[in-house]
């Protein structure tokens, strides 16, 4: 705020001019985590990020109640490790996740009913500890060929019995 000049001050009380400073010298790429090279770094355990993926975990949980679980599976590792997948396949097509991809993903995990006793036999150790290690919901989102997120949910249902298709060697 301005002082007017006929108020009385100490000459400490004065407004300062303002110090100014000295223009930056420019921008480097030279810290040992930059990314040098254009896109971003792919591979296993590195993830898929999209946007807006925080809204995945809502969706999810609307599954919860309709999972066939077999004997030893608990619903919240179910649920998260069935996120990665969804998310996964929500990336791939750039975009933020909508059921379509949770609802593929539950299906060919063999949640949603009518899975093979062998592909209950294959998900039980592969989901066990989903909802506390990210490392296991990572392996299970890889575990899922990029062929078979092009699926919709129907055509996952009509392969179901083909389950092995449906993961990576």
């Amino acid at each position: 705020m301005a002082q007017p000049e006929f108020v009385p001050l100490h000459a400490g009380d004065r407004v300062r001019p303002a110090e100014r400073l000295p223009a930056h010298g420019g921008w480097r790429q030279d810290r040992a985590a930059e990314l040098v090279s254009p896109g971003v770094p792919t591979g296993a355990r590195f993830g898929t990020p999209g946007p807006d993926q925080g809204y995945g975990l809502t969706l999810a949980q609307r599954f919860a109640d309709r999972l066939e679980l077999a004997e030893g599976e608990h619903g919240e590792d179910i649920v998260a490790g069935c996120l990665g997948v969804g998310l996964r396949r929500a990336s791939l097509f750039g975009r933020a996740p909508v059921i379509h991809d949770l609802d593929l993903a539950f299906t060919v995990l063999g949640y949603l009913g009518g899975a093979p006793g062998d592909l209950v036999a294959f998900r039980a150790p592969l989901l066990r500890g989903a909802a506390h290690d990210y490392w296991v919901q990572r392996d299970v989102a890889d575990k899922v060929a990029e062929a078979t997120l092009r699926l919709t949910p129907a055509q996952a249902r009509a392969k179901l019995a083909e389950w092995r298709s449906f993961f990576v060697a």
